[in-house]
Formats: C-alpha cells, structure tokens, sequence
C-alpha cells in the first residue's frame, strides 16, 4: 500500500470511528477522542462528561468497546482510556450535540443559538463560531451563523488551536446541522501583544509625592555599619614638623640718577625729563623720542 493510500484509510478508520462513538456514547456525553499509535498497540482516549456510563457496570461497556474496535475496525491491540471532561461549555463535539438535541426539542435555531453562543463566551472562551445549516424556516435551505470573540480560520492555528464539533437534528423537512468551533482560553493568539508598564523604583516614587520643600528639610540619613560590611574610619596622621631654612637674598640697591646727569650708556648731554601718567621719562639731547628712565642704553661704537 502506498503512502497516499495508507494516509486516506487512516482518516477513514478515523472518522469512521467518531461516528460510531458519537452513536453508542450519546448519553454518556461524548465529547471526542484522541488516536494514539504506540509499538504496544493503539491506544484510543475518549473524553466523555460522564466517564462512568463509558466503563459500565463490571467494565461491561468498555470491553464491548474494546471488542468492536479489534473486529470491526481492524485496530491492533486498542487499549481505551477515559478521561472526563470538567468543563463541557469548552468541548465543540458536546456544545454540537446539545445544539442538536434542542432543536430536536422543537426550540427555534436562533435562539438555541444565541444561547449556546453566551453560554460558550461565559465560561471564558476567546472565541465561539456556531453555523447552523438547513431548512429552517422555508423551503430552501439556507445557513445562519453565531459569531463572538476572536476566531482563526486559515493556516495552520486554525488546525491546532480551534477545537471543532460537528452533530445533527433530524426534523419533518430534512437534516439541520449544526457546527460549532470553540477557542479555548488557554491558546495564545498569533500576532497578539500587551503593553507593559515599566515600575518606577520606590526612591523615586517618595522623591515625586514629597515637595521640594520637605526635601530640603528632612535629616540626612544616617549611615549604620552593618555585620557583613564594616566601615572604617581612617587612622589620624601625625603631622610632620619641618625646620625653616634661612634664604639669604643679596639685593644689589638701585641706583637713582640724578636730574640732568647721563644714566644711559652711549649717550651724553643735557637731559629733559618728564612724568607720563606714573612712568618717568626723559629725552636725550639730539634726539626727539621720549623713552622711559629706567630702560638701559647701548653703548655706541666709535
């Protein structure tokens, strides 16, 4: 057998298997099934709302169960485990079939849809999609479709993330079916973020209430030297004395010269003096520049 045809037998047997639990577990509230294939054998988990009605009295039902899958669906080794569901308003498969349980009833479809829809949203679904397809008021056959929440619809998320159930009401004028898909409240959405508020550290926060004034005012606080970490104080250094050393300073006393005689070197004759601003100046004769009396003279080469 080829690979293509070993996958569509798979889901035949599958499917195959669905409907005939969906037909023998109704009362018992069956809520789907899960396939597992181990090298032991085939291990078939069965979620159910009464988990009891499953097994029987003495194990009486689960053997028949057991039994059927071996010889009627040729299931190597089945080995049926069954789990109860806590919250039946989070199982598609048990939401479809009391779906179609109350329009059986005789309830209007779009108020049983309504219903199923705020029950489903109540118990803290993300996201509930009901189609109700049929003759449901008229001759032809139409669709009516219950949406809340958020719902994934292509890719793979809406494989793996969404749970689907599907079950039928048999009425006078033919099959209504009804289709309900359910995201659970512990799926996280793709593409979805939250913002987050960044916490100031708590210094800051009195920093903020308390006025400026108050600041100012309030004590500084006082540092205590812990167990694990001790704070030492510095040894005090002695002071080290040093002697004065005497600096004796020859100073050469200045010479002052005299009103009218030559200071200047290279240069002779009268002098006229004068007192520009604070400087003293004076002017040799034969020469028209004024130049200050203290700047020495170059000697003039014979």
């Amino acid at each position: 057998m080829g690979v293509e045809r070993k996958f569509v037998k798979n889901g035949l047997d599958k499917a195959q298997m669905a409907e005939y639990f969906s037909k023998q577990l109704e009362r018992a509230g069956y809520g789907g099934m899960n396939i597992n294939r181990t090298p032991m054998g085939t291990q078939v988990t069965i979620f159910a709302e009464k988990p009891g009605m499953i097994i029987g009295k003495g194990g009486k039902t689960i053997h028949r169960l057991t039994h059927d899958l071996e010889t009627v669906f040729r299931v190597d080794n089945p080995q049926i485990d069954v789990q109860e569901v806590k919250i039946p308003e989070l199982n598609a498969q048990m939401m479809a079939s009391r779906l179609a349980a109350a329009i059986e009833r005789g309830l209007y479809f779009r108020k049983a849809g309504h219903n199923m829809l705020r029950r489903i949203m109540e118990s803290g679904a993300l996201g509930c999609e009901i189609d109700i397809a049929g003759k449901l008021t008229g001759p032809r056959k139409r669709t009516e479709k219950f949406v809340a929440g958020n719902m994934l619809h292509a890719g793979n998320p809406a494989m793996e993330l969404v749970d689907k159930g599907f079950a039928i009401a048999i009425k006078k004028l033919g099959i209504i079916g009804c289709r309900v898909r359910i995201v659970p409240p512990s799926v996280k959405l793709p593409g979805r973020f939250k913002t987050m508020e960044v916490a100031s550290p708590q210094g800051v926060k009195e920093v903020k209430q308390a006025g400026i004034e108050e600041i100012v005012k309030a004590p500084a606080a006082e540092v205590k030297p812990s167990a694990q970490a001790r704070i030492e104080t510095p040894k005090p250094v002695e002071p080290v004395q040093v002697e004065p050393v005497e600096v004796h300073e020859q100073i050469e006393p200045e010479v002052q010269a005299e009103p009218g005689s030559d200071t200047g070197e290279g240069h002779a004759g009268n002098i006229e003096e004068r007192t520009h601003g604070d400087v003293p100046e004076h002017r040799h004769a034969g020469y028209e520049y004024w130049h200050p009396a203290s700047r020495i003279h170059k000697k003039e080469e014979n």
